[in-house]
């Protein structure tokens, strides 16, 4: 007898189809599963069978031949263990479905027929609803991320039995109801706030900038300035995530196997900070299944790179073309894959070996050559591709004492954020663009027009800073940032001027 079920396969965050197809014939008793697949899923014959016998279903013991369709395409993972097992109990007439074929299964079975927690189920689910599958059964403990899926009927099941006995008519269940994305986010808190860190004006400020354009930003300054603490507070500014961009997010975040299973949905942007000990591999992401990376985790959020100099160059060099490019191409033996990595860089670094160079406050015991050594562990091109360069010196011992003084709160500075990007978002409506820094250079040149005074500005830090083409266009898209800021249309002298000013430490440090 053969009998055919619907499933679905990854790649990278793409699903696909798959078609198993089980025929049982009389033989001597054997299980072959053919189509391409991996270990875990070669494994997954004694899963199931012992998943069916304690499921009280009959195993049966004929010759059993299971293909995995199209048989080109690698099959990876124990996802198809409840597919596999439906299409050996319709051959045994233990399931009885006419409409079979409107039902897709994915999940892992235990050895007693209950449901394990998968990966992937969202991206999976964004696919299956859009190659046509109409009712997809899933395990339980990935109900949660399901829920945010319209369009398609998803029924969590705890069990291989519940599935049988819907398929059969015994205990109907009724499919996944909906949630409210926003309701999600009106409810979300901040742990990290501004209004707790004293003083540093200058860098708050650059931090504004960077979060509302989504430009690129470096802090350079002594040891416990407060670099790190200003960078936890980041996210507390950035703009609201978008229902499509926290999808793209949790996509990424369910494939890699780090999504909370309570909260189902990413809200809030991203912050990852991996230590400087961290590989290429573990940044741009690979490995023997080509797993996303740091950068990809990191996508439409935050990557925080603390002590930079600290990291590996050759690791470092690795995100030149991320940074361009807002992907990431994983290539390895078995498959090529492609991931999103459109991330905002965020560094910090000390100005020298001892910490001290340039400071207000310390005395610097470092050579000049110990300098020069210690910032040329960092490339011109990484350079260049960091938008804000800004100094962060230490806190007297006034401004850590002043009680009475408040300072501005992360909600307050994020509203303006909010507004700054909303702007932009009317700006490049029906484009791909969706922030100042990701703007072409026919958007550059639309909508970063300046005045002659203007011009004569840029010119002459383009000569005196000696800037490549590459910071010539970044200084005017943080202007246009800045200008948006100040609710704007046109790019003012005072907007050029501050956009230069955080290019200026380029010659005091690597020039």
């Amino acid at each position: 007898m053969l009998a055919k079920v619907n499933t679905l396969g990854l790649v990278g965050i793409e699903g696909f189809s798959v078609l198993v197809e089980a025929d049982l014939n009389n033989g001597l008793p054997k299980f072959d599963i053919v189509g391409l697949p991996d270990t875990a899923i070669k494994e997954s014959k004694e899963r199931i069978r012992s998943a069916i016998k304690n499921s009280k279903y009959k195993f049966p013991m004929l010759k059993l031949t299971v293909n995995l369709a199209p048989a080109d395409i690698k099959k990876e993972g124990p996802i198809y263990d409840l597919p596999i097992a439906i299409a050996l109990l319709i051959c045994t007439a233990e399931i009885e479905c006419e409409n079979i074929k409107d039902y897709t299964f994915i999940g892992e079975l235990s050895l007693d027929g209950e449901m394990r927690k998968a990966q992937g189920v969202l991206p999976l689910l964004i696919s299956a609803r859009a190659l046509g599958h109409k009712k997809v059964f899933i395990p339980f403990e990935n109900e949660a991320e399901a829920s945010f899926i319209d369009g398609i009927e998803i029924y969590p099941v705890k069990s291989l039995q519940q599935v049988v006995e819907h398929l059969n008519n015994v205990n109907v269940l009724q499919p996944l109801q909906v949630s409210n994305f926003k309701e999600v986010q009106i409810n979300m808190t901040e742990q990290n706030d501004f209004c707790y860190v004293k003083g540093q004006a200058s860098a708050k400020r650059a931090m504004e900038i960077s979060a509302a354009g989504g430009h690129n930003l470096m802090m350079i300054g002594p040891p416990g300035a407060g670099k790190t603490m200003l960078a936890r507070c980041m996210p507390s500014i950035l703009p609201t995530m978008t229902f499509d961009e926290a999808l793209e997010v949790t996509k990424i975040h369910s494939v890699a196997g780090i999504l909370d299973s309570k909260e189902g949905i990413v809200w809030r942007r991203p912050f990852r900070s991996p230590h400087h000990t961290t590989t290429a591999v573990t940044l741009t992401g690979g490995g023997n299944k080509a797993k996303p990376g740091e950068i990809s985790m990191a996508h439409n959020g935050v990557l925080f790179l603390d002590e930079l100099p600290e990291y590996n160059r050759k690791t470092l060099e690795t995100l030149r073309q991320p940074l361009e490019d807002g992907v990431i191409t994983v290539a390895r033996l078995q498959n090529t894959v492609e991931y999103p990595a459109q991330f905002m860089l965020l560094t910090s670094m000390n100005p020298c070996p001892c910490g001290n160079y340039g400071s207000k406050i310390k005395e610097c015991r470092c050579t000049s050559t110990q300098i020069h050594k210690y910032l040329d562990k960092l490339s011109g091109p990484l350079m260049d591709r960091i938008d804000l360069h800004v100094e962060v010196d230490g806190v007297s011992f006034e401004d850590l004492r002043e009680t009475d003084k408040l300072e501005e709160s992360s909600a307050t500075i994020r509203e303006r954020v909010n507004k700054a990007r909303d702007i932009q978002l009317k700006r490049f409506a029906g484009t791909k663009t969706n922030c100042n820094a990701k703007m072409t250079t026919n958007q550059v040149n639309t909508y970063c027009a300046l005045s002659q005074e203007s011009e004569d500005l840029i010119k002459d830090a383009f000569e005196r800073l000696n800037l490549s083409a590459r910071a010539y266009n970044r200084i005017l898209k943080v202007a246009r940032t800045i200008a948006d800021l100040d609710n704007s249309e046109n790019i003012e002298l005072s907007h050029i001027a501050e956009a230069i000013g955080y290019r200026s430490l380029d010659k005091k440090y690597w020039i």
